[in-house]
C-alpha cells in the first residue's frame, strides 16, 4: 500500500463482503482510535467506506489491520484505498449510511447465539438473565430480519421496538460489544415470548417452563424460532413421535432432532472431531450423524435410517427450552408438502391442528428460511439443504456474470440471482408442487432482488416443458431472454462453479429423474461437459418407467421392470415380486409388454430402488429416496466384492449386477453384504467409464453431483477408487448435489451461453 509522504496521510477506503451486521463498523472505530487516527465510517449500498488520516505508518497499519483483525462473522472479500488530500479532522466517528439505488452490499446468515451472550443469559446477576432475544455484534438474527441494506436498525424488523436507555448506552458506545449492534434489546424494550394454550397466554417466565412440562408430557408444542416455527415433541416418547407424524402427515420421512448440547447428543449418535466441529460452528446445522445401537429415541424418528439428523440449540430460547439431557423432535412447521409458518397468525390458523400450544414471540420473521442439513464426507462439509447460517452469503463465481435469476428445479427449490462474481443461492424453499410453494417462491425472489438490488436481464430454467419453476420464469421474464438447461448439465456444471473450474470434465450426474433432451426420463448420465455445452457420452440402459410417479412410491415396480428388461423371469420367492399383488403384477406384464403408459428412463436412483425392493428392503417408499437411504444403511463396510456392469459402447447395463446380486441373496448372502456389493460395483463401473473416457478425450478431471451422491458411502468408494487412478475428484462442499444446488449450474450455464 502506497500512502502520501508527509507527516499525515489520509485514504478513501471501501470494503466490501460481509461487513454488514458483523460489528464491522465499531471496530473499524475501535482500530482507528487505537492508532490515534481521524477520519468516519459508515455504511452504504456496497458494504462500508472508510475515510481515514494521521500519521503514514499509522495510516498503513490501519489497513493491514482491518483484514488481520476482522470481526469473526465477516467476510472480506476486497479492500481498496485512494490517497486523498488531508482534511484535517481531529475525532474518528461512525457515520449515517448512504442508501443507493444501486450497489450490492453482502447481508450475513443468522447465526447463533455467542458465547459471551450465553454466559450473560445464564448469569443472574446480569439484567438479561434468562432473555429469549439476548443478541451483540457476534451473533444473533440477521437475514431473516433485513428488509433492505444498508443494514441498519430501521431497516430491520426490530425497527418496531425503541432501545431503552441501558440499550441505548451500549449502542453509542464504543467499548461496549453492542456498540451498533442493530438487533440490541432487553426484557425492558425488547421483543417478548409466550405461551398459548386453550386455556389462554401464559407470559415468558411461566410459559417457558409450562412449554418444557408439556413436550415432557407427550404434547407437540410449535415454537417461533429464528426463521419460522418448528414442531417439537420428545424424541424419546414413541406416542407423541407417532402422534406428530399422524398429524403432519409424514409417514417415514426422518425428523431432525435437537439435543441440548454436545454431551447429550454423543449419547445417541457417533460424533468424531470434524463432526463435533460442525455441531457447534455459528452455523449450527443438522448435522447427520450415525445411530449408537440401542440409542434411547423412538425408532419413528428416523425409521429404517442409520443416520439421526442432529443440531445443538442455536438460540437464546432453544437454550432456556431445553435442558441438559433433553432430545427433542424439532421438524419444520408446516404440513408436509408446504412452506414453513412463519408468521404468528398464519401459524394459529396453519398448525392449529398439528400441535398443543405454541411458544409464540413478537419479533417479526421477514424472510423465512429452514434449517440445513449437512453431513461430513471424507472430513470436510457436504451439503444437503443449504438454508439457515449459509444463505445468504454468495458462491463465489468462476466468471464476471450479466444481472441474471435461475430458477432451479421442482424439487428441493432454491434459486440463484447473479451479478458480476457473486452467485446469491436463495434458501431452501421446498418442492414445487402446489401454490402456496410457488408464492413463497416468489416472495423470496422479490426479497432478494431488493436486497441485492439486482434486476435480471437474463433467465435460466430447467428444460422440463412441465416444471412450474419454469412456467415461472417465463412468465416473470416479460420478453428478456430464458435459457432452458438440461437438468444433468446444470447439476455438472454446479460442481464446477464450485470449485471454479471453467475447462471440459467428465462428468457423472447421477439422480432420480431429470428430463433428457430426447425426452425421455434421465439420471444415469456421463457427460463430457464444460459450462456451454454437453456431450451426453455414455447412460444407464434405459429401461421402462410405468406409471410414473405410482411406480417412484412403489420401488417393486421398478425392480420387477429391471428384471423385465434384463430378461429375468419374475421367480417366486424374488423379494419385489412377492411383494408386488398378483394383479398388479398382470397388469404392469402387460404395461411393459404393449408400452402401455411407460416412458423409457436411465435413472440411477430408480436402478438404487429396484435392488432395494430386490434385497427385501423397501418396497414403498413414502418420501424421496427412501429406498435408497435405507439400503445403504445396511450396508457393511467390512464386505468385500463387488458385481460387473456391462459396458457396451455408451450403454451401461446392470442386467449381470441384477443376476449376481440376485443369485447371492438365493444362495443366503446376507443383505447388507450384498449391498455393500452393489454400492462398489457403482464405484468400479464409474473408474472404469472414466478411465475409458480419459483415453478418448484426454481429459483428468471428473465432478460428481446429482442426488445420488448425497450417498457418502457410494461418495467414497467412488472418490477412492477415481483418485487411486490419478483422476482429480470434484465433489460438492458449496451447494448441495441435489436438485437444492442446480440453480447454481443454471446460473452459470446460461452466463457462459449469453457470452
Amino acid at each position: 500500500m502506497e500512502v502520501l509522504a508527509g507527516p499525515t496521510a489520509r485514504l478513501r477506503i471501501t470494503v466490501t463482503g460481509v461487513v454488514q451486521g458483523v460489528g464491522f463498523r465499531p471496530f473499524v472505530h475501535q482500530i482507528a482510535t487505537e492508532l490515534g487516527l481521524a477520519g468516519f465510517v459508515g455504511n452504504d449500498a456496497d458494504g462500508v467506506f472508510i475515510e481515514v488520516e494521521g500519521d503514514p505508518g499509522s495510516v498503513e497499519r490501519f489497513v493491514s489491520r482491518l483484514e488481520t483483525d476482522a470481526p469473526p462473522l465477516s467476510r472480506i472479500e476486497r479492500v481498496r484505498t485512494i490517497p486523498i488530500d488531508v482534511a484535517g479532522e481531529g475525532t474518528f466517528r461512525i457515520v449515517a449510511s448512504r442508501p443507493a439505488p444501486t450497489g450490492t452490499a453482502l447481508v450475513a446468515p443468522d447465526l447463533t447465539v455467542c458465547d459471551e451472550c450465553v454466559a450473560e443469559l445464564e448469569d443472574p446477576a446480569d439484567r438479561r438473565f434468562g432473555y429469549p432475544f439476548i443478541n451483540c455484534t457476534d451473533c444473533g438474527p440477521r437475514f431473516t430480519i433485513t428488509l433492505r441494506t444498508p443494514y441498519d436498525r430501521p431497516d430491520t424488523t426490530m425497527a418496531a421496538f425503541d432501545m431503552c436507555p441501558s440499550c441505548a448506552a451500549e449502542y453509542d458506545d464504543p467499548a461496549d460489544r453492542r456498540f451498533h449492534a442493530q438487533p440490541n434489546a432487553c426484557p425492558a424494550c425488547g421483543p417478548r415470548v409466550w405461551l398459548e394454550t386453550i386455556v389462554g397466554e401464559i407470559p415468558h417466565g411461566d410459559g417457558i417452563d409450562a412449554a418444557r412440562t408439556l413436550v415432557r408430557s407427550g404434547a407437540v408444542v410449535a415454537i417461533k424460532g429464528l426463521g419460522g416455527f418448528h414442531l417439537a415433541c420428545d424424541a424419546r416418547s414413541r406416542s407423541a413421535v407417532a402422534a406428530l407424524r399422524e398429524r403432519k402427515g409424514r409417514v417415514d420421512k426422518p425428523f431432525a432432532v435437537m439435543a441440548a448440547d454436545l454431551s447429550t447428543a454423543r449419547s445417541i449418535v457417533f460424533v468424531d472431531p470434524a463432526e463435533a466441529s460442525l455441531l457447534t460452528s455459528r452455523e449450527r446445522p443438522i448435522v447427520l450423524l450415525r445411530k449408537r445401537p440401542g440409542v434411547h429415541v423412538s425408532d419413528l424418528v428416523a425409521p429404517g435410517n442409520g443416520y439421526l439428523g442432529v443440531m445443538l440449540p442455536y438460540t437464546p430460547l432453544h437454550r432456556l427450552l431445553l435442558e441438559p439431557g433433553d432430545v427433542w423432535v424439532m421438524t419444520s412447521g408446516n404440513r408436509s408438502q408446504e412452506p414453513i409458518a412463519y408468521r404468528n397468525d398464519e401459524a394459529r390458523e396453519r398448525l392449529a391442528d398439528l400441535a398443543d400450544a405454541f411458544v409464540m414471540h413478537d419479533r417479526d420473521i421477514h424472510v423465512p428460511v429452514d434449517d440445513s442439513v449437512v453431513r461430513i464426507l471424507d472430513g470436510a462439509e457436504l451439503p444437503i439443504r443449504r438454508s439457515r447460517g449459509y444463505a445468504p452469503y454468495p458462491i463465489a463465481l468462476p466468471m464476471d456474470v450479466p444481472p441474471l435469476l435461475a430458477t432451479g428445479g421442482e424439487l428441493k427449490a432454491t434459486f440463484c440471482l447473479a451479478a458480476g462474481r457473486h452467485g446469491f443461492m436463495s434458501q431452501h424453499i421446498g418442492d414445487m408442487e402446489n401454490l402456496e410453494t410457488l408464492d413463497a417462491f416468489g416472495r423470496a425472489v422479490e426479497h432478494m432482488r431488493s436486497l441485492f438490488r439486482i434486476e435480471p436481464d437474463l433467465y435460466a430454467t430447467d428444460l422440463h416443458p412441465g416444471y412450474l419453476s419454469g412456467a415461472w420464469a417465463e412468465r416473470v421474464a416479460g420478453g428478456r431472454p430464458v435459457v432452458r438447461v438440461q437438468h444433468h448439465h446444470a447439476h455438472i456444471a454446479s460442481v464446477m462453479a464450485e470449485h471454479r473450474v471453467t475447462e471440459p470434465v467428465i462428468g457423472f450426474s447421477f439422480d432420480g429423474t431429470g428430463y433428457g433432451t430426447d425426452g425421455t426420463i434421465w439420471g444415469g448420465e456421463v457427460l463430457i461437459a464444460d459450462l456451454a455445452e454437453a456431450e451426453r457420452a455414455a447412460h444407464l440402459r434405459p429401461v421402462p418407467l410405468a406409471g410414473g410417479d405410482r411406480t417412484v412410491r412403489r420401488p417393486y415396480r421398478m425392480a420387477l421392470a429391471h428384471l423385465w428388461a434384463a430378461g429375468i423371469a419374475w421367480e417366486p420367492g424374488i423379494a419385489a415380486v412377492e411383494a408386488c399383488p398378483a394383479a398388479e403384477r398382470r397388469v404392469l406384464r402387460t404395461q411393459l409388454e404393449r408400452g402401455l403408459n411407460t416412458v423409457p428412463t436411465s435413472s440411477m436412483g430408480r436402478l438404487f430402488d429396484a435392488v432395494s425392493s430386490l434385497a427385501g428392503v423397501c418396497h414403498q417408499a413414502t418420501y424421496e429416496a427412501q429406498a435408497a437411504i435405507e439400503l445403504e444403511a445396511l450396508v457393511d463396510g467390512h464386505a468385500r466384492g463387488s458385481y460387473r456392469f456391462d459396458l457396451d459402447g455408451a450403454t451401461i447395463d446392470p442386467a449381470p449386477v441384477l443376476r449376481a446380486l440376485l443369485a447371492d441373496l438365493d444362495d443366503g448372502v446376507p443383505v447388507p453384504v450384498v449391498a455393500s456389493r452393489f454400492h462398489r460395483s457403482i464405484a468400479e463401473m464409474i473408474g472404469d467409464v472414466a478411465g475409458d473416457l480419459r483415453t478418448r478425450t484426454g481429459l483428468g478431471t471428473v465432478g460428481l453431483s446429482g442426488g445420488v451422491f448425497q450417498n457418502a458411502t457410494l461418495t467414497t468408494m467412488t472418490r477412492r477408487r477415481l483418485e487411486r487412478d490419478g483422476f482429480t475428484v470434484l465433489t460438492h462442499r458449496l451447494v448441495p448435489p441435489n436438485d437444492g444446488g442446480l440453480a447454481l449450474g443454471q446460473a452459470v450455464i446460461a452466463a457462459t451461453r449469453a457470452r
